[in-house]
């Protein structure tokens, strides 16, 4: 769980970084990376929730 935790730090301040640099540089390939990145970890955190879910719906015994 601590290298989740990792990964989504890493994420939001790789997401930041790339907002930042936009804002300084006003290149839109910044904004694009970042947007990337962003959607990729929102898809990466519902998989992991749906595992999550599915793991303990099958923890339940019949």
């Amino acid at each position: 769980m601590w290298l989740l935790r990792l990964l989504a730090v890493i994420l939001v301040i790789a997401v930041g970084v790339g907002v930042v640099m936009y804002a300084f540089t006003g290149n839109r390939a910044y904004l694009a990376f970042s947007w990337r990145l962003f959607r990729y970890g929102v898809v990466f955190a519902l998989l992991v929730f749906a595992l999550m879910f599915v793991e303990r719906l099958a923890i339940i015994p019949w």
